[in-house]
């Protein structure tokens, strides 16, 4: 739910360049995209569970197609649409629970994403969303539909080729460990970190042995910047939080090392860091140069 108060078109500037430039590297084909994650990247999938965390009204989703609402926590597309369109793909991933869809649809790009979860399950339980542990299940579900759609041949072509992209983690933080009581009781922060980067190795190596060989780990915003953080911050001045900077920052660093042992360990990945701290910090401290 946190990356709801971040505009998408954000992170997909530097997304689009980055994995066109890996791309343009190794020369692939990129038939489908496949996301995992967060309100980032949701597309409506929290419209089909019984939640709060949905964004299902106005003025979400005003830029869209039509002017209404999807469930994007975006005022239009959010990034991995944008992503889609500069593959050639489709210029917007449905969500896999909504009904509208049929496998044919998701052959070419799908998100499992829910607003308002985490790495850890307990992120999921705040606001009663979907696991990341579900989201995968619901991959291996998806997979069994589009080899019985398409055949075994063609479907384990896409599941080889398609680009994941994974784009979760500030809920784990904001709307969990600092918000509610339990985890912050059970591990210091830098524990906390080190966890949530297991549970990440965990899921790239699942999806790993599930088929993905190009995978995009999202790292996480300059989230002591969001408008709610700086909102909250009333002894600052309404300015970022620079301890929860400090701490994306150096959560980047251990997913980035994650990134490079797992390409290391695992033949054939295909694993890059997708860090959008950088130039979104940037975007905000100088508005005037985008």
């Amino acid at each position: 739910m946190a990356m709801s108060s971040t505009p998408n078109i954000l992170l997909s500037l530097f997304s689009i360049h980055f994995l066109l430039s890996l791309v343009k590297i190794n020369e692939a084909k990129v038939p489908a995209i496949i996301v995992f994650g967060d309100s980032s990247v949701d597309a409506g999938n929290n419209n089909y569970i019984p939640t709060i965390a949905r964004s299902n009204f106005e003025p979400y989703g005003r830029d869209f197609n039509g002017g209404h609402p999807t469930g994007r926590f975006s005022n239009g597309k959010i990034a991995t649409d944008f992503i889609s369109q500069a593959f050639g793909l489709k210029g917007a991933i449905p969500a896999y629970l909504d009904p509208s869809y049929s496998i044919s649809d998701f052959a070419t790009g799908v998100t499992f994403a829910s607003a308002g979860t985490g790495y850890d399950n307990s992120t999921s339980n705040v606001l009663s969303v979907i696991p990341l542990w579900k989201e995968l299940e619901y991959y291996k579900d998806y997979q069994t539909k589009l080899k019985a759609n398409l055949g075994d041949g063609k479907a384990n072509d896409i599941i080889k080729d398609a680009l994941y992209m994974i784009s979760v983690g500030t809920n784990d933080f904001l709307e969990n460990y600092y918000a509610v009581p339990g985890r912050s009781s059970q591990y210091t922060i830098k524990e906390y970190e080190n966890f949530l980067v297991g549970i990440a190795g965990n899921f790239t190596k699942a999806l790993y042995d599930l088929g993905a060989r190009k995978i995009s780990l999202g790292g996480l915003p300059p989230m002591g910047c969001m408008p709610l953080e700086k909102t909250g911050n009333l002894m600052g001045g309404s300015e970022c939080v620079n301890s929860y900077n400090n701490l994306a920052a150096e959560f980047n660093s251990k997913l980035n090392d994650l990134v490079i042992k797992q390409n290391k360990e695992l033949n054939g990945m295909d694993m890059v860091f997708s860090d959008p701290y950088g130039i979104m910090l940037d975007i905000i401290q100088k508005p005037a140069f985008y």
